[in-house]
C-alpha cells in the first residue's frame, strides 16, 4: 500500500521530538523515491535493550513505508568512544571487544528490521583506510569554536577537565559516515542531536545536500528515572526470557507505560489515544503491552505463556511451575537471611539485602521477612523471593562428615 505525503510524515512524526528541517524531509517525500535512511550504533556494550529499538523501530517504520535503511555499526567509532553526556575521557574499547559486541548487535537486529530491506555496514570500511590528508582535511570542514558548542565538551573545559583530541574527532568521524553512505535521513536519540548536525554540515561541504536529522526521546529504564542502559541495571534486553520480560515490563509503573507504549508498541493511534485517556484499565494495557513485546521477540507462544505464568504467580499468589533450584551445604543449624540471599544469588551484598527486607521486598516461603536479623533453619527446601520477578528455590543439603 502506497502512503500519500501527507499520511507518511504523520507515520514519520509518531513518537519523534525533532525533523530538523521538517520541510525538507516534505520536498525529499515528494520527490516519490525511496530514501537512504541511516542509524549509527556503536556497539560499546554486548545486547540490544528496549531503549535501543526506539530508534530501530523507527527505521523499522520507514522499511514500511518503501525507503531503504541503513544499520550502520561503528566499529571504528566505538573505539574512541562516543563522550556524548560524558564528564571525562571513556576508556577506548579495544578492537576484539568491539567485534564480539557487533556479532551480538547484527544478530539481534534482525528481530526487529527487515533483512531484505536493510543495508547492514560498518565504519572501519572506511575509516581505515582514511589517509593523514584525508584526516587534515576532514578536519579542516569544522572548528574547535563549534566543537565546543557541545554542553558536554563546554562544560569540561569551563571546569578545567581534560578534553582529549580523538574525542574531538569523534563527531567529525561519524558525520562522515553520512557522507560515504549519502544518507537523507539520519535518526538517533536526542541525545545524538550534536553529533546529527555534524553529520548535516559536513556533508554540504562534501557537495552533497544535506540530511535530515530525526531525534527520538530516550527511554527510561525499568527504575522509571534513568535512562535505560546496562550499566545501571534498568534495562530489559531484547534477549531476556519471555518469564523475566514479562515481568520485568509489568514492574513499571502506569505513567512510564504510557510512553513505552508510544516508543515501543505498533497499536494504531487511536488504541493509543484510549490507553492514554484510561479508558483501558491501566493493569490489562500493560499486560498487552508486555505480551505485545514479549511476542515480537520469543514469539506469540512464548508470550502466552509468560502471561499465564504472571497470572498464576502474582495475581492468585502462587507459584510457577519451574523455579531456579540452589543447592547449598547446611554446614550450620541455621543461616543468617542475608547471609543466605546472597549465597542464592538474589542479592549481590549482605547490606543490598538488609536494605530489600527493610523496604518489604523479600519473602521466605510465601511470609514477608519482616526482621534483617532472622535466622533460617539450614534444612529441608526453601522458598526465597526478592520483589515480584525472583523465585528461587534453596535445597539444603548435609554437610559432608569428617572421616
Amino acid at each position: 500500500m502506497t502512503l500519500s505525503v501527507a499520511e507518511q510524515l504523520r507515520e514519520i512524526q509518531r513518537g519523534t521530538v525533532d525533523i530538523i528541517p521538517f520541510e525538507e524531509l516534505q520536498r525529499k517525500l515528494e520527490r516519490g523515491q525511496p530514501l537512504r535512511v541511516k542509524l549509527g550504533v556503536d556497539p560499546s556494550a554486548p545486547d540490544i535493550h528496549l531503549g535501543h529499538t526506539v530508534v530501530i523501530n523507527k527505521l523499522r517504520q520507514f522499511q514500511q513505508l518503501g525507503h531503504q535503511v541503513i544499520f550502520l555499526i561503528g566499529d571504528f567509532t566505538a573505539m574512541i568512544g562516543d563522550p556524548t553526556g560524558r564528564s571525562e575521557t571513556r576508556r577506548p574499547l579495544t578492537r576484539e571487544e568491539v567485534k564480539r559486541n557487533a556479532e551480538t548487535y547484527t544478530q539481534q537486529v534482525f528481530k526487529i528490521l527487515d533483512p531484505a530491506r536493510t543495508e547492514l555496514r560498518f565504519n572501519s570500511e572506511w575509516t581505515d583506510a582514511l589517509s593523514s590528508a584525508d584526516i587534515v582535511r576532514l578536519c579542516g570542514q569544522y572548528t574547535v569554536a563549534r566543537l565546543l558548542e557541545r554542553d558536554d565538551f563546554s562544560k569540561r573545559f569551563r571546569d578545567g577537565v581534560p578534553i582529549h583530541v580523538n574525542e574531538l574527532l569523534y563527531p567529525l568521524l561519524q558525520g562522515y559516515d553520512s557522507v560515504v553512505l549519502r544518507a537523507d535521513i539520519e535518526v538517533g536519540g536526542t541525545d545524538q542531536r550534536f553529533n546529527l548536525l555534524v553529520g548535516r554540515e559536513l556533508q554540504r561541504a562534501y557537495g552533497q545536500e544535506p540530511q535530515v536529522i530525526l531525534t527520538m526521546p530516550l527511554l527510561e529504564g525499568t527504575d522509571g528515572v534513568q535512562k535505560m542502559s546496562k550499566s545501571l541495571g534498568n534495562y530489559i534486553a531484547i534477549t531476556d526470557p519471555p518469564a523475566e520480560m514479562f515481568g520485568k515490563i509489568m514492574s513499571i509503573s502506569d505513567p512510564l507505560m504510557y510512553k513505552y507504549y508510544e516508543l515501543l508498541s505498533t497499536v494504531e493511534v487511536a488504541r493509543l489515544r484510549a490507553i492514554q485517556a484510561g479508558e483501558i484499565h491501566p493493569m490489562e494495557a500493560k499486560k498487552q503491552l508486555a505480551v505485545e513485546l514479549v511476542s515480537r521477540f520469543h514469539g506469540a507462544a512464548a508470550a502466552a505463556k509468560a502471561a499465564a505464568d504472571f497470572a498464576q504467580r502474582f495475581q492468585h499468589r502462587e507459584l510457577p511451575d519451574e523455579i531456579e533450584t540452589i543447592t547449598l551445604t547446611g554446614s550450620e543449624p541455621a543461616i543468617w537471611i542475608c547471609h543466605l540471599l546472597r549465597a542464592a544469588g538474589l542479592t549481590k551484598s549482605t547490606s543490598e539485602a538488609r536494605r530489600l527486607i527493610h523496604q518489604g521486598g523479600v519473602r521466605l516461603d510465601g511470609q514477608r521477612v519482616e526482621d534483617p536479623e532472622l535466622q533460617v533453619a539450614s534444612q529441608g527446601e526453601k522458598i526465597l523471593q526478592i520483589g515480584r520477578r525472583r523465585v528461587v528455590k534453596v535445597l539444603f543439603t548435609s554437610a559432608p562428615s569428617s572421616a
